[in-house]
């Protein structure tokens, strides 16, 4: 063979290889990556080529599968879809899918492997979609959705034993099965959507954090019996009325001027919601021991799973004194979502101890047989049992005689925390009305609530945690302990 032929030859051969390796390296370590690629329609062809695994309320589908006449043989339904949309989230054709409908979208199009059968593993057949079972109690769903009606808001209940969301409410809500398919009316459902001011795509339980107002000092009483500012919720404080903010000429008041707010004990202080007291007992503590304290709660950790993921609660670092008295009260830069306060009262109803919230009860095959159980898991402990046992008298005496009047149940004992928190500049902005609270029956069982209502279309001077939020509350508590 003469020399150019030869080297003819050699490059050929060399681009052969290359080939052979580019093809290979496709083919084995990129094969997942464009398996798993939302682009490649193989992937939607065979997510949607037999009907979907459903995710389940009380053991009952609230999703279904419709056949269609399309490439994609079968799209997605669902029961109740504005009432559970927050919990299941919407899997589209279109657009894709989130919440439990993504993060358990393998187990729902029978792609996981743990549904696969031997059979089904050697001939890479996909098995039948498997099952999602939630905690949810459709009563207590039912209940916060028509408590909250038109209002803007959010709502969760936690079993303060096992960390179990019994509800988890988000208004204004979205039917998903609207835009479930690839038509056009599905598109023209996700844009209508997608341009409503409302944003009732957005998990406001999860993923809407603000001021939490008055309920954080729930958070600072904690600090200050944990820490031995004060030796219990009976004691009194050193609380002037006004309280002037450190290093400053700016007074601290109270909403309720003829509140008894002045060297208040804590109880006195939450039935009243004294910022006077607790703006001082944030400062006399000190940013990091409040912070502690917080972060026992949750506040500060972004990831809170549930499974899915809640936005990060914020208590603020690198305040000077004024600024942290602000903090004490919820406001300045404090943040909070209704699912981060659930925790903090779920945490005083149960003794100190905090349970992991937990969304998803298990999973099952195509057979209906568990392939996953989770069991409940504990967060950590926020404060001794003696200082729950106090936080939890407190809460009770701000439902009976203070604050929190409109959650009072008949037969059930019941405390709470109402907040009504600032925002805007010169608080120009419409109050946020929140309410915490804990409920429980002759029987030891218990339930803790928080209700966040960001925008209830009430005047100004009518918007009130007692006012908007507690009914809320107490309508989700009774379907709880029902």
């Amino acid at each position: 063979m003469n020399k150019p032929l030869r080297r003819v030859s050699v490059f050929c051969l060399a681009l052969v290889l290359a080939l052979m390796g580019w093809v290979t390296w496709l083919q084995a370590a990129k094969a997942e990556t464009f398996k798993d690629d939302p682009k490649n329609p193989r992937v939607a062809i065979g997510k949607y080529a037999a009907p979907l695994g459903n995710i389940l309320v009380d053991g009952k589908p609230v999703t279904g599968s419709q056949a269609t006449s399309e490439q994609l043989k079968y799209k997605r339904t669902y029961q109740h879809g504005s009432l559970y949309a927050p919990v299941t989230g919407f899997s589209s054709q279109i657009f894709g899918s989130n919440q439990l409908e993504n993060l358990y979208g393998d187990v729902l199009d029978g792609s996981d492997s743990r549904l696969q059968s031997p059979a089904d593993a050697l001939t890479r057949k996909r098995a039948k979609g498997g099952d999602v079972a939630t905690t949810i109690d459709s009563a207590v769903q039912k209940a916060g959705y028509r408590a909250l009606g038109g209002k803007t808001g959010a709502a969760v209940a936690l079993d303060p034993g096992t960390g179990r969301i019994l509800g988890m409410v988000s208004t204004p809500s979205y039917d998903p099965g609207k835009f479930a398919g690839s038509g056009s009316s599905d598109q023209k459902a996700w844009q209508a959507m997608s341009r409503d001011d409302g944003k009732p795509e957005l998990n406001r339980a999860l993923r809407q954090p603000l001021p939490p107002g008055s309920t954080f000092k729930l958070v600072v009483a904690a600090a200050a019996l944990e820490n031995g500012l004060y030796s219990s919720v009976d004691e009194r404080t050193d609380s002037p009325d006004p309280y002037t903010l450190p290093h400053t000429s700016t007074e601290l008041k109270n909403e309720n001027t003829a509140a008894p707010c002045k060297d208040a004990t804590i109880r006195t202080a939450l039935q009243y919601s004294c910022n006077t007291v607790f703006g001082k007992m944030a400062a006399d503590l000190g940013a990091k021991k409040v912070a502690a304290q917080a972060e026992k709660f949750g506040f500060n950790d972004d990831e809170v799973d549930t499974p899915v993921r809640a936005a990060k609660s914020v208590y603020p670092d690198d305040m000077d004194a004024a600024q942290t008295a602000l903090s004490g009260i919820g406001q300045f830069d404090d943040q909070a979502t209704p699912m981060q306060m659930a925790m903090v009262s779920s945490a005083i109803a149960n003794g100190g101890e905090l349970k992991t919230p937990q969304l998803v009860d298990k999973v099952t095959d195509g057979g209906g047989n568990t392939v996953e159980e989770n069991e409940p898991k504990t967060y950590g402990t926020t404060m001794s049992a003696r200082t729950a046992e106090q936080l939890r008298s407190a809460m009770g005496t701000v439902v009976d005689k203070g604050t929190g009047s409109n959650a009072k149940i008949d037969g059930l004992s019941v405390g709470g925390k109402t907040g009504t928190a600032q925002h805007g500049v010169d608080n120009s902005g419409t109050p946020y009305a929140w309410f915490v609270s804990y409920a429980q029956d002759g029987n030891g069982h218990q339930v803790a609530v928080a209700v966040m209502v960001e925008d209830g279309h009430a005047e100004r001077n009518e918007i009130s945690g007692n006012g908007l939020a507690a009914p809320i509350a107490r309508s989700m508590m009774q379907a709880a302990l029902r």
